[in-house]
């Protein structure tokens, strides 16, 4: 089955999504998303100009080896653009091969490990009051795990803190906005949240925190130690990660489980951490670390110390890679939890899929292939729109960590 032809699609049902469409001289046709937030062209331009011609008359079945003719071939290796764009025909690939064989692609990974896959919703809030009912309400839903972020008394405005309630999305039109942030604040705030949302809410459902990257590791460390006694799940991104050995001193200082690896791109980010059991969940998600074939090693290579993945879920990953998260999660040993930001009736409709919510858990159908297809007539409709995330400064005015 040889690849005919590929395209790339770009469309905007409220925010962008760049999708890749391989086609086979056997009819059959895979799809797997590129979307990278805020560099969107940029995955575009690199699929279109540089990958698309060296896969047209390749056998569509080889996945591995393609994989290896990009990554190794391409002689500058990882980075994200690259491993996005990788990811993009490893998922499409699998989608072929999936649909070739009429079996979902966890049947050919080796089957289900599990049922469902467990998720975690967000629950926002500009203050404490809002953000505790925000957790109400996903538990009314019935989400069994709850992410909790809310304003920072003294700030306009803060990490997870949205436009609206169930579609949170922080990438803005036009030009990137600024936030300005206080770590002492944050610090002194982010405990008492926490015990709020335990005394009105008990200790059944596990909570979640994101820290987004912006604590110094004695301050990641000094949180982590003030949360142990409301029982996270875990606490996200606690520190920049490029400097692996910090979260060793966060390690030495605190209990509370710490999850990492959303911006990192290969197993080669994320090595020491997870050799060194400086975390207890590997965040890399799908799209952005080479696609199913790629994250398999890394969670082969974390199971080995029985760290387990937490993979990335928010919006600016499509349904393509939910689908693709899905599958790999019905088939990983070491699954942990997976992220699930909805997307909106708009995205919904431009790509049609069969994953549903149900009690706390995604179920994923017995569709050939990812189980996810895209309207090409639909995503016209929605063309591309310039869109960047926030950034962040502290207060004398220095760019910080968003």
């Amino acid at each position: 089955m040889k690849i005919l032809s590929a395209k790339v699609i770009v469309t905007c049902p409220g925010r962008n999504f760049v999708t890749l469409k391989i086609e086979t001289d056997q009819g059959i046709y895979g799809i797997g998303d590129a979307t990278l937030n805020g560099r969107e062209l940029a995955v575009k331009s690199y699929l279109e100009d540089h990958i698309i011609p060296c896969l047209i008359g390749r056998d569509a079945s080889r996945i591995e080896d393609t994989w290896q003719y990009l990554y190794r071939g391409g002689y500058w290796r990882r980075g994200p653009v690259t491993m996005t764009a990788i990811a993009a025909v490893d998922m499409a690939l699998w989608d072929i091969k999936g649909k070739a064989a009429n079996l979902p692609v966890y049947q050919l990974l080796g089957g289900k490990s599990r049922d469902a896959v467990m998720v975690y919703g967000h629950a926002n809030g500009r203050d404490h009051a809002e953000a505790l009912d925000a957790v109400g309400h996903y538990i009314d839903m019935g989400y069994k795990a709850i992410r909790v972020q809310s304003g920072v008394p003294g700030l306009d405005k803060a990490y997870g803190v949205g436009k609206g309630n169930m579609y949170y999305e922080p990438a803005d039109k036009g030009l990137p906005d600024e936030e300005i942030w206080d770590t002492p604040l944050y610090l002194r705030h982010t405990p008492d949240l926490f015990e709020k949302v335990r005394v009105k809410y008990g200790s059944d459902h596990h909570l979640l925190h994101d820290c987004h990257h912006r604590l110094k590791p004695i301050e990641a460390a000094q949180l982590g130690k003030s949360l142990e006694q409301f029982k996270l799940f875990w606490m996200e991104d606690a520190t920049p990660a490029e400097n692996q050995e910090a979260f060793r001193l966060i390690r030495q200082h605190t209990t509370t489980p710490l999850a990492v690896g959303e911006i990192m791109s290969s197993i080669w980010d994320c090595k020491d951490l997870i050799q060194n059991q400086l975390i207890d969940y590997i965040r890399t998600t799908v799209v952005h670390a080479g696609g199913i074939t790629h994250l398999r090693r890394i969670a082969d290579l974390a199971s080995l110390y029985q760290v387990h993945t937490g993979c990335h879920g928010a919006t600016d990953l499509s349904p393509v890679s939910m689908a693709a998260a899905l599958n790999f999660n019905m088939w990983v040993p070491n699954f942990g939890i997976q992220e699930y930001m909805r997307h909106t009736p708009e995205t919904d409709a431009v790509f049609p899929h069969g994953y549903h919510f149900d009690k706390g858990y995604l179920m994923l159908p017995d569709a050939p292939g990812l189980g996810v297809d895209i309207d090409e007539a639909a995503a016209l409709k929605f063309p591309y729109e310039r869109a960047y995330l926030p950034t962040c400064r502290l207060r004398d005015g220095t760019v910080w960590n968003w």
